[in-house]
């Protein structure tokens, strides 16, 4: 794909990856992605904000050739998927000055091989000219990498905003186009890597305030022309009130879990609470993750397989655990043939999130009458918790 005009003299550059499937080789990309690059030509100078992977820098360079210069190359974010092209990138402009973060250097200079001769600094705030266009950059540690920043060109009010406001999507459409599509797609991006440090992006969320922005153009996904679109999404995301839902990630090997899950869900969509189950044997852990970013209540619903949790739930146990939700309370619910440590093992991987447990339940084989009402009494006692905090 051709270089693709924004405004006067800003440019899209980059790659968009049709079939790619898995992310990082863990985050499944229903809708392909895209790695972006943006060019700038100012009256004086010129600059390049971030790369691509280094395996799709043959595309990069195709739409760099009739750039005869580069003055310098702007990384925001050091990971490798906006920063594994730079060496390539300066076998064309060897001249080019690489500008990044003071906590960016150590990076650049050992996982992505940047000589450092190469290298310049700027500090939070600090302006770079490029003649009729002016860049200042942004520090916004912890979105999602402690050395990242934004960089917002004055002159035509854009925000270059790399992994903040990103979005998994694989299309033609330069800009946002279909706000519902964008919305699932960002709310997944942003529950994948930025929701454990919510508190932090709030902060940043904090300092662009004071920018007059009219353009978002983050390095994964579409441009926004509406920012008040996706900045009021991230302001409700991190909202530390969770909303009225219970999110029951479960396996079942011979139907008893199931039957149980089934049967609390019932309960509690009864009394008024929104329930959402994933299958962990088949489930996307995208759509998960969405739903770890509302959820109030979580429960793990699992079988004892040798003696511990199935493998899925404990995964879905380590993964809730790792993104670190807001949900205030969180049980475990299941069977077992003969006995095991389930409860335990399950208990002792959640210890990042910050929830009340609600007394687990665990029985042995299939639910009978008397394990039906203990399920009433979980569910009872889940929505007093969601009346205590104001959700009922």
């Amino acid at each position: 794909m051709k270089p693709r005009k924004i405004v006067e003299n800003v440019y899209w550059m980059g790659f968009i990856d049709w079939s790619n499937r898995l992310f990082d080789s863990l985050i499944p990309l229903p809708d392909g992605t895209s790695y972006n690059s943006y060019f700038i030509k100012g009256s004086e100078k010129t600059a390049l904000i971030d790369t691509v992977e280094p395996v799709e820098i043959d595309e990069l360079m195709e739409q760099l050739k009739d750039v005869p210069t580069l003055d310098y190359l702007i990384t925001l974010h050091s990971e490798q998927d906006h920063s594994g092209a730079i060496p390539l990138v300066l076998k064309k402009y060897p001249n080019a000055k690489v500008i990044c973060s003071q906590k960016a250097v150590d990076i650049l200079l050992k996982i992505v091989d940047v000589p450092i001769e190469s290298i310049v600094t700027v500090e939070d705030g600090e302006k770079l000219s490029l003649g009729d266009k002016t860049l200042q950059f942004v520090y916004s540690p912890w979105v999602h990498w402690p050395e990242t920043m934004v960089a917002y060109l004055e002159e035509d009010k854009i925000l270059f905003s790399c992994d903040f406001f990103g979005a998994h999507i694989a299309t033609t459409d330069l800009f946002v186009t279909d706000k519902a599509r964008v919305y699932e797609a960002a709310k997944r991006y942003y529950a994948e890597i930025m929701m454990p440090f919510r508190k932090i992006v709030a902060k940043n969320l904090d300092k662009i305030e004071k920018y007059d922005i009219k353009m978002i153009a983050p390095s994964h996904g579409q441009i926004y022309r509406d920012p008040s679109f996706i900045i009021d999404a991230h302001r409700d995301w991190i909202n530390e009130k969770p909303k009225n839902l219970v999110v029951l990630p479960y396996v079942s090997m011979h139907g008893s879990t199931k039957k149980m899950v089934d049967y609390l869900t019932e309960v509690l969509v009864e009394k008024g609470l929104t329930v959402e189950q994933y299958d962990m044997a088949v489930t996307d852990i995208g759509k998960l993750a969405i739903s770890l970013v509302d959820a109030a209540t979580i429960v793990i619903g699992s079988p004892t397989v040798l003696s511990g949790p199935h493998p899925a739930a404990a995964s879905a146990t380590f993964l809730a655990n790792a993104l670190r939700p807001k949900a205030q309370f969180v049980s475990i619910i299941g069977s077992f043939g003969w006995g095991g440590r389930t409860l335990e093992i399950l208990s002792g991987m959640i210890y990042n999130i910050k929830a009340e447990v609600i007394q687990p339940l665990l029985i042995k084989g299939y639910p009978k009458e008397a394990d039906f009402k203990l399920i009433e009494d979980m569910a009872d006692t889940i929505v007093q918790k969601h009346k205590e905090i104001g959700l009922l």
